[in-house]
């Protein structure tokens, strides 16, 4: 089975969290799978969100039915591993403030007159700073290998975003190669995997060393970010489901039957080994 592999970067991206939309629009600290989809599926010409508020304009006159966007749909079952490029995972966020004077982010209505006319609005949004991502897509279906031909040949139906159109998206791809399983007692995890899939041990000193003497991949630091991501969506609804993921630099046991990848990083001058879960 071959494992597609390429870099998604930008200058800034908003992932935005829906609980909180007074004050303040704020955003998840990494690019989640339902945002990911939604990229993929720009970049194949597949309707999104605005495909279901067309559905939902109409309800009155139809049965609603479970349903969820072209997108979603086509690409839900894709296999994807997201390993973080930024330091331990983290990326700069700051809040960034505009205006939308366009008229159509506010209304306000015109008692006397009965009629509702655009106003000025002051926009407080959390953004990422450039954030970046290695992508791996495991190529064991149709639409896998449509999105590798998409991207080894630059081309997109919609242009990528990081979030909403502010932010646009750099695709670089980095190749194909083979994938190999490997199975072990401890490993290094180099992407995102489920919190609950994994033990995160603290290993002595003299643990460490009989490990390194066997030739096993070491830690990368005692690091650990932790972050509830969106990982599903509801079929009626079309909210968020979300899921604990976590990133670590310490080795770890797993505790469900995972299969771990083995990739190399050819592109260095050094090759660098990396450890994969897909999910």
């Amino acid at each position: 089975m071959e494992i597609l592999k390429f870099k998604l970067s930008g200058k800034s991206a908003f992932f935005k969290k829906p609980e909180v939309n007074t004050y303040c629009y704020f955003t998840y600290g990494n690019i989640h799978r339902i945002a990911l989809l939604g990229i993929l599926g720009a970049i194949l010409g597949y309707k999104g969100y605005s495909q279901m508020k067309d559905i939902l304009s109409i309800k009155e006159e139809i049965d609603l039915k479970p349903a969820y966007p072209e997108f979603y749909e086509k690409l839900k079952e894709l296999k994807i591993a997201i390993l973080p490029l930024n330091p331990k995972g983290v990326i700069t966020k700051k809040i960034q403030i505009f205006n939308n004077s366009t008229g159509a982010g506010s209304k306000e209505l015109d008692k006397k007159n009965k009629i509702e006319y655009g106003v000025n609005l002051i926009v407080k949004e959390q953004w990422l700073e450039n954030p970046k991502w290695e992508i791996c897509i495991l190529l064991d279906c149709e639409e896998a290998k449509k999105i590798k031909e998409a991207i080894q040949n630059h081309k997109c139906k919609f242009y990528p975003y990081l979030g909403t159109n502010d932010h646009f998206a750099d695709i670089e791809y980095l190749g194909v190669e083979e994938a190999k399983t490997i199975e072990d007692d401890m490993y290094r995890i180099d992407s995102f995997v489920f919190r609950d899939d994994v033990d995160i041990l603290d290993l002595e000193r003299e643990e460490l060393e009989d490990w390194k003497s066997q030739g096993k991949p070491m830690p990368k630091g005692i690091f650990k970010y932790e972050e509830a991501l969106p990982y599903n969506i509801n079929e009626i609804t079309n909210n968020y489901k979300l899921q604990r993921f976590v990133y670590t630099g310490n080795l770890v046991e797993l505790e469900e039957d995972r299969k771990v990848y083995h990739i190399q990083d050819k592109n260095k001058k050094e090759i660098e080994d990396k450890y994969i879960i897909f999910y």
